[in-house]
């Protein structure tokens, strides 16, 4: 991780902000304590004196306070990374099994009601065993890409191994999940017999469940 790279354009607004603000602010500081003291032990600052006190902020502080904020906007942005890493499916980029979990419990911490999608790709192995796994990876993406397009804001879709996949519904009951659920299913089966790079006739068993918390 390099000094000057890898961070966005908001990160370095964000350095540039604070180290104008708090060199500024040290510089203003600086200069009010030697007036101070200046005139204390005789007649006030002269002009020389004034200027070093205000450059010397800027030239001692000024690099030591933008190098410190930099590194910090590069360990945020790490931790960041970090999180998605551990938390995402590294295929399909939705929810892995542990993260799905948690979100699922949270929300019906939050909000006691909602319902659950139970999703599997039908004879999946079928199309490992014939066209390879790659072929099957473009699959399982173009599976949760449909998915995703005919979820809610809010809805939380996850990984739970292989071609399984879990979607959970916020505040959602049993015939509105249904219906969510029986879309889902159409939009895949169009998917898979439409001009998408797969090709592959596609069809998903999905299981419904309502479910409440404590």
């Amino acid at each position: 991780m390099t000094l000057l790279g890898n961070l966005p354009r908001h990160a370095w607004h964000w350095v540039f902000r604070w180290t104008a603000v708090i060199i500024g602010g040290s510089t203003l500081l600086s200069a009010g304590i030697s007036e101070i003291m200046m005139q204390t032990l005789s007649q006030g600052m002269n002009g020389p004196g004034f200027l070093v006190s205000v450059m010397m902020p800027i030239i001692l502080g000024g690099p030591t306070l933008m190098f410190c904020l930099v590194r910090q906007q590069q360990f945020k942005l790490a931790n960041q990374r970090l999180h998605v890493l551990a938390t995402t499916d590294w295929l399909t980029d939705c929810l892995n099994r542990r993260a799905f979990t948690h979100q699922v419990t949270a929300s019906l911490e939050a909000d006691s009601k909602g319902a659950l999608l139970m999703i599997d790709a039908d004879h999946f192995k079928q199309i490992n065993d014939q066209h390879g796994h790659d072929r099957g990876d473009e699959v399982l993406i173009l599976l949760v890409d449909t998915i995703r397009q005919n979820l809610r804001p809010g809805d939380q879709l996850g990984r739970l191994g292989g071609e399984e996949f879990g979607v959970f519904l916020p505040g959602c009951d049993g015939p509105t999940a249904a219906t969510l659920a029986e879309r889902i299913r159409l939009g895949v089966e169009s998917a898979g017999n439409g001009a998408s790079p797969v090709r592959h006739p596609l069809s998903v068993s999905i299981g419904v469940a309502p479910i409440r918390g404590r």
